[in-house]
């Protein structure tokens, strides 16, 4: 009997771990799933005959190298910045690791050691970073073996609530971690157009967006992720002119947010005076210059220069920034106190369903013709808990430890899902999943 250990139970694990459930007696599989979180891992197994929950220690050395020691393959859904001492371990055990996130630096550091000890730690085979890593490269092969020459590529990916559940003036709700959305592109975004290199700091990033169709699902804008220039060399287009990646949200999100942004509310570095004793309304408050003749909402439209019959402020409104409810939490950073209030109106209600989209754009050249070509993805959920993030987060990864068990994927060392080996067979059982792209010539 194979035994596979799942580090991690959260929310983006849920469907990962029940294919693995689902198919451990045609496989002859043991699911181990391992979380500080008992309950969440007891939840998550749901008594099946071939899974079993322990409470899991990452920072207990003895009990780590254990279960890895104990294992066939390990699959770690922690937080990306406690995957380094997973993967040692794995090397020094001789164990393969699979995981959904970006290869930090460290990760990468391990590659000739991996290699030596056989390990292949199999990194970015989640969504985003994942499918649009083989979804975009199946295209790009494909172009070339053809004969093209990609003179642009820009790839967009958003986490949204289903339509039918859209019912807020933002059009979004949280699908993943909401401090992520919070903190979302700080740092400086750069990307190439043109063969021209473009920077766009943070405070501009929510002015600067593009908008698009994805299939029968509407209009969309994009805003730059903070780094597309590191995907020259990943996807063999060093040369490539124009390469740009962004995230997806519906129209008017990003001007609304922007808002916030400008203020100053989505900062993370310093702790709020009183923080757990302040209304929603004193909180807001904090970013305006002192004024004891006009009301917050007067100095929220004057500051930014809108009218209080502007989409931008119904949305603001909305959201409950100007109520007297008590933040509650002390020594928050703004950026926390914003997410808390962000919460409570953009969480997932009991019945609702969430939609991930991506949609790839290539430009090329092929015969002396111009050409152009869109790769669209759209899935929905089933439920809260059965999310199509989750799906589309745990799904591959679920399939790669299933090849890399069965030997269909031999590689070793570092690596991420951009070769024929890896991205071929993923995608085409992601397919009989019902995650499908589309493509059409624009």
């Amino acid at each position: 009997m194979k035994k596979i250990l799942v580090i991690g139970a959260g929310r983006s694990a849920v469907t990962l771990i029940k294919y693995l459930l689902d198919n451990s007696i045609a496989n002859n599989w043991l699911i181990t799933v391992a979380d500080f979180s008992i309950e969440l891992a007891e939840t998550a197994v749901a008594n099946h005959e071939n899974g079993k929950a322990i409470f899991f220690n990452v920072t207990d050395e003895i009990q780590r190298k254990s279960e890895i020691g104990n294992a066939d393959i390990v699959i770690s859904m922690l937080p990306a910045s406690l995957h380094i001492t997973v993967a040692k371990d794995c090397i020094s055990l001789v164990k393969n690791l699979v995981t959904a996130s970006y290869v930090s630096s460290e990760i990468a550091d391990l590659d000739e050691h991996a290699k030596k000890a056989g390990v292949l730690l199999l990194n970015e085979i989640g969504l985003d970073p994942g499918i649009d890593h083989m979804s975009a490269m199946r295209v790009i092969d494909e172009i070339k073996d053809n004969g093209g020459e990609l003179t642009s590529f820009k790839s967009f990916c958003g986490g949204l609530v289903h339509p039918d559940y859209d019912n807020n003036p933002w059009n979004y709700k949280f699908t993943w971690n909401p401090r992520n959305v919070v903190l979302a592109g700080q740092g400086t975004a750069q990307y190439i157009k043109q063969g021209k290199y473009k920077y766009i700091p943070y405070t501009k990033l929510f002015e600067r967006t593009e908008v698009m169709e994805v299939l029968d699902a509407g209009e969309f804008e994009g805003y730059a992720n903070r780094d597309s220039l590191g995907y020259r060399s990943a996807y063999g287009l060093e040369d490539i002119p124009t390469l740009f990646r962004g995230t997806l949200r519906r129209k008017g999100y990003c001007k609304a947010w922007n808002m916030f942004v400008q203020l100053g509310m989505t900062d993370d570095t310093y702790k709020v005076e009183n923080s757990e004793n302040l209304t929603y309304r004193a909180f807001i408050n904090l970013f305006f210059p002192y004024n004891n003749e006009l009301s917050v909402e007067e100095k929220f439209c004057s500051y930014l220069n809108i009218s209080q019959d502007s989409e931008e402020f119904s949305k603001i409104e909305w959201l409950g920034v100007f109520k007297n409810t008590i933040v509650a939490l002390k020594d928050a950073t703004p950026a926390q106190i914003l997410q808390k209030i962000c919460e409570e109106k953009w969480t997932l209600g009991v019945e609702d369903k969430d939609m991930i989209v991506m949609q790839h754009q290539f430009e090329y050249v092929q015969n002396g013709e111009q050409k152009k070509l869109n790769s669209s993805l759209l899935v929905f959920g089933d439920d809260p808990r059965y999310t199509s993030m989750a799906k589309t987060v745990g799904l591959p990864v679920a399939i790669a430890a299933k090849l890399i068990l069965t030997g269909k994927i031999k590689s070793t060392g570092v690596k991420i899902p951009t070769t024929k080996d890896i991205y071929i067979p993923v995608l085409k059982e992601l397919e009989e999943n019902g995650i499908n792209f589309v493509e059409e010539l624009v």
